[in-house]
């Protein structure tokens, strides 16, 4: 469940791990490879497993978008994530990223380390994603809960009917509430 980033999160707090990353990036660099280390240990078991999908979860962002800039992603956890993922498309198995908040920025440069679909909460935009890797990639969620708990039913039908029409000409899209 837990990986490069997400790690650092429980481990010190968002503060906390905001805070040091950007006072010390190359001195915090050595952290997130401590913590890249134990992620491999969980990616060897799962490769012993025989597993056919691997879900990688990674809070990356928030509902807002990337608290650091595109390039520490880039510097620091994306060429992690190739490192993680690549015994794993050795072996056959597809990999599944799934992360809370809006990662559109950010879903360019994932397939770019290999992840095969992505999993979402309606922060990240299904509009963006779809004409991306709509025929390439699996999309799994966007339909959003608030509506879904609060929402009149008229509204509750719009959002199913706005991810069906979004996601019809995707083969590989699944409706999901949150990013489950």
């Amino acid at each position: 469940y837990l990986s490069v980033f997400t790690w650092a999160i429980v481990t010190f707090g968002w503060e906390p791990f905001l805070m040091a990353a950007a006072i010390d990036e190359a001195r915090f660099d050595r952290i997130l490879e401590g913590f890249t280390r134990i992620t491999e240990q969980v990616v060897a078991a799962h490769l012993r497993a025989e597993i056919p999908v691997f879900l990688c979860h990674d809070d990356l962002v928030w509902t807002s978008g990337a608290p650091f800039r595109p390039s520490w992603y880039r510097q620091y956890v994306l060429p992690r994530y190739e490192r993680l993922w690549r015994p794993l498309k050795e072996a056959g198995v597809k990999i599944l990223f799934c992360c809370d908040g809006d990662f559109t920025e950010l879903a360019g440069d994932l397939a770019e380390a290999g992840a095969d679909g992505f999993i979402f909460e309606p922060y990240t935009r299904l509009e963006t994603l779809v004409a991306r890797f709509g025929r390439t990639h699996v999309l799994i969620g966007n339909i959003d809960t608030r509506i879904l708990t609060f929402g009149k039913p008229e509204q509750i039908r719009a959002e199913g009917r706005r991810c069906a029409e979004l996601g019809r000409p995707c083969p590989g899209y699944f409706f999901a509430v949150g990013n489950h």
